[in-house]
């Protein structure tokens, strides 16, 4: 595959991007460890405030990331922003303004997986890919595209059926698309979004789209 730009152009995009927006690499870190908080201790807001918090990541990716720094290398930068911002719309819109997202801390082979992909995007990521030789700061820290997406597919496997499919569309794109920076960049952690699009293909298909609630009576 011939990419418009070369792997120590891609690296340096990400070295500019960490230098340029600290510290709010802490900051994305934090609301995400806020959005595990309020899955595990779940409020009667849990659910729009998680919603908010993916909104808030996905917002990021498109407009700072994508937009600001990725497309100084990458034409098709503009579409990934796109298909970013697309994604906090949705979740804020079915999350956030519907209440239609609900997340639940239960026991089950889907919520193991989910948990799996949470701490593999919070502490595996950054590990693995500091030790295959990616020294912060051109290390992809939490809040660029491929950590997110594995923490957001981690979040959706605890959300309440029936649940909007639209809020996998934009983290499933990503998975098949970061997942060849394993191959093309060596960035081999992003091999966990193979798994991640996997699983969340499985939940766009088990997913029984969202049922209106009745109304309240008078």
């Amino acid at each position: 595959m011939q990419l418009p730009f070369t792997v120590e152009q891609f690296f340096e995009v990400i070295r500019a991007y960490n230098t340029a927006v600290w510290p709010a690499q802490v900051v994305l870190l934090a609301l995400a460890v806020g959005a595990v908080v309020l899955l595990i201790f779940p409020q009667r807001w849990s659910g729009a405030g998680i919603s908010l918090i993916l909104s808030t990541l996905w917002a990021w990716l498109g407009l700072v990331y994508h937009l600001a720094f990725f497309t100084s290398i990458n034409p098709l930068a503009y579409a990934f922003a796109a298909i970013s911002i697309a994604g906090a719309a949705v979740f804020f819109w079915q999350g956030v303004v519907r209440r239609r997202l609900e997340f639940r801390w239960v026991a089950s082979a889907r919520a193991a997986a989910g948990l799996g992909l949470v701490v593999f995007a919070l502490i595996v990521y950054p590990a693995w890919s500091s030790l295959s030789g990616h020294a912060y700061p051109a290390l992809p820290t939490f809040g660029l595209p491929c950590p997110t997406t594995l923490f957001t597919i981690g979040l959706l496997a605890f959300v309440v059926s029936p649940y909007p499919r639209s809020t996998l569309v934009a983290p499933v794109l990503w998975c098949f698309v970061g997942a060849q920076a394993a191959v093309l960049f060596g960035v081999h952690a992003d091999l966990g979004l193979v798994v991640a699009g996997l699983f969340g293909i499985v939940l766009l298909v088990r997913s029984r789209g969202v049922k209106l609630r009745p109304s309240a009576a008078p």
